[in-house]
């Protein structure tokens, strides 16, 4: 396995009374046996495109060309969209970017996910529009927030670089139907890569949507379907007992209901799983948050965290759940001097390194909050690549899935979103008349 799940710090045996009792969790447990055959009864007739993005391989054809089209034109590429339509790609992207830029030999990534004017004014005043690609991404081809994005930054690129030119710089990733976007590609001559409609933006990271940033950024995007294939197949092949998703989704749901857990806190200990905090926070949130059930995510990030939330986590109200995701830190990175540590108030850094001082707050953070009664689980990396975060994409996706079986909502849809978006609409068109 590309990453150790470890639950044991959430039962009232390990933690006290503030756990759960092995009598609560069976039942839950048991029940997501259901989950897990309609999965492979779904997967077998191939009725959930999700379930198939592991071992396909010919859609990554053209998105391959498009990624080397982009990677030898640019400097800089651009990705246009929101949600579950850049999240994926951001989150896959940092594991071959630094906060400092990219790899050797390719082009930066931007991701620009919102719409604040001042934002997107001084992204392009930094930019060469004659050596920047742009990636518009929108799954129904209507999102407004791309659409004004793309429809301000298309006659901007034209006026620089002429039509055909400019029409180079960008491709377009939509359904395979009429939409707005796909009309104005077409217009304009621009490339168009068909998102698969059976692919919701959230659980859309292991698609193309997801997958050509990721070549963009120079990662290998056949092992991270590897990875998530593995834990895919381990997840549906045997009973509950086995499956690492449905233990997962059994214990958000039973802490939810026997112990009134309703946040879950996703606390990674390494820089470059950032990006998947948000990208959780969508899946779970949007999933799940439904016929007034569901549970609050929260992204944090130790060791930052440690300094700005763990004071609430263990003092304040007894209502969160924890996952950590950790890393073997010990002995990685510089090694202080111990000449220059031999004031006595430093002699526990002498001879450590950065990643000693890493692990022992990763290890004391979870000590600590299972000392205070607080459930906490780890899932536990040997190393961070392209493999390990496709199993970490396709667990999370699985859990969400099972949990929300559970809970007996869909996991597919967002109601309460698509109101928002119609609400948004109305006021933009009263606005019509004060231009």
């Amino acid at each position: 396995m590309s990453f150790e799940h470890d639950i044991s710090r959430c039962f009232s045996e390990t933690i006290g009374e503030a756990g759960l009792d092995r009598s609560a969790f069976e039942p839950v447990l048991a029940q997501t046996a259901d989950s897990l055959a309609e999965l492979r009864e779904v997967r077998e007739k191939s009725e959930l495109p999700l379930l198939e993005l592991p071992r396909a391989r010919d859609d990554l054809i053209q998105p391959a060309a498009v990624a080397e089209r982009l990677r030898r034109s640019s400097d800089q590429v651009v990705l246009l969209g929101t949600g579950g339509s850049s999240l994926g790609g951001q989150t896959l992207a940092a594991l071959a970017e630094s906060p400092f830029g990219p790899r050797a030999g390719r082009p930066n990534l931007h991701f620009l996910d919102n719409i604040d004017p001042a934002t997107f004014e001084a992204l392009l005043d930094t930019l060469d529009l004659s050596r920047t690609g742009f990636l518009v991404v929108s799954k129904s081809g209507g999102t407004a927030e791309t659409l004004m994005q793309f429809l301000t930054l298309l006659p901007e690129v034209q006026r620089k670089l002429g039509g055909e030119r400019a029409s180079e710089r960008f491709a377009v990733i939509t359904e395979p139907h009429a939409n707005p976007l796909r009309r104005i590609a077409q217009r304009h001559g621009i490339e168009i890569l068909d998102h698969d409609p059976g692919v919701g933006g959230r659980y859309s990271a292991l698609s193309l949507v997801g997958l050509l940033p990721a070549m963009i950024a120079g990662l290998d995007p056949l092992a991270i379907r590897q990875g998530a294939a593995e834990v895919l197949e381990r997840a549906l092949t045997g009973n509950p007992a086995d499956s690492q998703p449905a233990i997962g989704a059994a214990l958000n749901v039973a802490l939810l209901w026997q112990k009134r857990l309703c946040t879950t806190v996703l606390m990674p200990y390494i820089d470059a799983l950032a990006p998947f905090g948000l990208w959780f926070r969508q899946l779970w949130a949007e999933s799940l948050g439904k016929d007034g059930t569901g549970s609050t995510p929260i992204r944090a990030m130790g060791t930052v965290d440690q300094h700005s939330q763990l004071q609430l986590y263990l003092a304040g109200p007894a209502d969160k759940f924890y996952t950590l995701i950790l890393a073997a830190q010990a002995g990685k990175g510089a090694r202080v001097a111990p000449e220059l540590a031999e004031d006595q108030a430093l002699s526990y850094l002498a001879g450590r390194t950065m990643g000693d001082l890493l692990e022992a707050e990763q290890r004391a953070t979870l000590e600590t909050l299972a000392a205070n009664g607080r459930p906490v689980r780890t899932l536990v990396l040997p190393r961070l690549d392209e493999r390990a975060m496709g199993a970490l994409m396709m667990h999370f996706m699985l859990e969400t899935i099972i949990a929300a079986d559970l809970l007996g909502v869909n996991p597919f849809d967002q109601p309460a979103v698509e109101e928002g978006k119609r609400l948004a609409r109305e006021h933009l068109s009263g606005m019509a008349g004060k231009k």
